[in-house]
């Protein structure tokens, strides 16, 4: 079978509505037709009396954050337009990064390892042609989102959060001392509002004023029983030079009901770029070649697709007071990564020490908001990484040309060792892991790329660059003036920890942690 109608028709019916829906999504995004929703409005008359002290809209991840809070002792409701429970599919991560769940209380050794569904070693990374390594204990736990999220919404209810159901966001009005929150036919007030609703929240699409994403992450998949051999993964695995004015990437993984795999890509938001359809049939097309397998022997159990827009001026500073958002929503992720669990995970702790002492020092204009959501360097310097892995819709380029920079790259971090390569693997970019590695990559492979990234982000990655290397000196300089913090009022110290947050996670010193 190669033609698309018969690739295509592996898809369940609801996966091919499901499919079109999202197509014709990014149709819109491509063609710039979105229409930009008008949802948040101001009224500079004060509410006076509040029903709580916080609302998160969306649940899947929101609730995450809810039972966080609501640990600290801060009234929170959480409104979801459906039914909260997670999905069947797994959510990956590394082991080291699940303990914030034991730090702020959510959940017990037990339940953290009744929450793990999957564990492999080792996984791969290789490019076609070029350099193969194989590392251990790298994204490699599989956590349950059903499991996860029912635990914690129940800590949550038994807490005293309130959880609100079936109950999709529909606007919001920021008042001097509040947000009126008009929620189905729910109205809720509350000091602040925090938007958990991902990349396509309405919010956010008001706030970014229909601008364009500056790059796109494409994603097909799906998860199938059959495969003769599941005990390892794939990271970040590519077979083929560039096809269609894309460099795909695969990736891979032993899922509780069978094998997870991944197409990935990345790209513009060009008119001319093809359809997610389309994408999904090269899923289907080159699957067999990549494992060795038929189509025709493998019980799919469902599909996955989808695409993750990601902007330059990230994260995103809302323009109105009383605003928070958080994961997706914030745009916070490395323009690399798919974002989501892992992104909301590793920031969890800051978040939730943040917003603590923002509610207690009543700091909840947008400037001081928004250093709970700082620009990272080491976030910024990933742009030129992602740029050098995609290519233009009429650029023309060595067909080889990303997988060889990427086979250079991984060989010399690979010898460099685990302090070097295990750190990028998981999306933590550090100056001095940059540094060693940078001189080291062979020139015969940089310098092919300068042109297809274009001096302007060149220049642009420079100073992020720079800006690494302040933030990896200024974090240890920072921890210096702690003693000094409890002689600070409580507004002041919100501002000092916040710097050293920024200064921290923007050089990836969380990552030691």
């Amino acid at each position: 079978m190669t033609d698309s109608y018969s690739l295509l028709s592996y898809l369940p019916e609801d996966s091919r509505k499901g499919l079109k829906v999202a197509d014709s999504r990014w149709q819109s995004l491509r063609q710039n037709t979105l229409t930009v929703p008008r949802v948040i409005t101001q009224n500079n008359q004060k509410i006076e009396t509040l029903d709580t002290d916080v609302v998160i809209c969306g649940g899947t991840l929101g609730i995450l954050m809810a039972a966080s809070l609501q640990k600290q002792g801060w009234n929170v409701t959480l409104i979801e337009r459906g039914i909260l429970r997670g999905r069947v599919q797994e959510w990956n991560i590394s082991r080291q990064e699940l303990e914030v769940f034991l730090t702020l209380d959510l959940l017990s050794s037990a339940e953290l390892e009744e929450a793990i569904a999957t564990e492999y070693n080792p996984a791969r990374v290789g490019f076609y042609q070029g350099y193969e390594l194989w590392v251990r204990d790298i994204l490699n736990i599989g956590i349950d989102p059903v499991f996860l999220l029912e635990k914690l919404k129940r800590k949550f209810l038994e807490t005293g959060g309130i959880l609100l159901e079936n109950t999709p966001f529909n606007s919001a009005t920021i008042h001097p001392d509040g947000v009126t929150i008009q929620a189905d036919k729910t109205c809720l007030k509350s000091r602040l509002l925090i938007d958990g609703m991902g990349h396509f929240s309405p919010i956010v699409q008001q706030a970014r004023q229909g601008q364009k994403p500056d790059g796109v992450c494409f994603v097909a998949g799906s998860c199938a029983q059959g495969y003769p051999h599941n005990e390892t993964g794939d990271l970040i695995f590519s077979f083929t030079p560039i096809l269609n004015q894309c460099q795909y990437f695969w990736e891979a993984f032993p899922a509780k009901d069978g094998r997870t795999t991944y197409l990935f890509t990345y790209l513009d938001a060009n008119p001319e770029r093809f359809s997610l359809e389309f994408f999904m049939e090269e899923y289907l097309r080159l699957l067999p070649e990549y494992q060795n397998i038929e189509l025709d022997q493998l019980d799919f159990k469902r599909f996955l697709f989808g695409f993750f827009p990601s902007y330059r001026k990230s994260p995103l500073k809302m323009p109105w007071d009383r605003i928070l958002p958080i994961g997706d929503s914030a745009g916070g992720q490395s323009p690399v990564s798919f974002g989501g669990f892992g992104a909301m995970v590793r920031h969890l702790k800051r978040l939730t020490f943040g917003i603590d002492e923002a509610l207690k020092a009543d700091v909840l204009d947008s400037n001081a908001l928004h250093l709970l959501q700082p620009y990272q360097p080491n976030i910024s310097v990933t742009w030129l990484f992602q740029k050098t892995m995609s290519v233009e819709v009429d650029q023309k380029i060595s067909p080889n040309q990303i997988n060889e920079l990427m086979s250079g790259v991984f060989k010399v971090m690979d010898k460099l060792g685990e302090d070097v390569l295990n750190p990028f693997l998981q999306d933590v970019i550090q100056f001095p892991a940059l540094m060693k590695t940078l001189p080291l990559v062979n020139p015969k492979l940089v310098f092919p790329i300068l042109p297809q990234v274009g001096i302007n982000p060149l220049l642009d990655w420079m100073g992020h660059y720079f800006n690494l290397a302040l933030y990896s000196g200024l974090s240890p300089l920072g921890k210096l003036g702690q003693p000094l913090v409890n002689n600070l009022s409580p507004k002041q110290q919100y501002y000092y920890h916040r710097w050293l947050d920024a200064w921290k996670y923007g050089s990836g010193g969380d990552y030691q942690e």
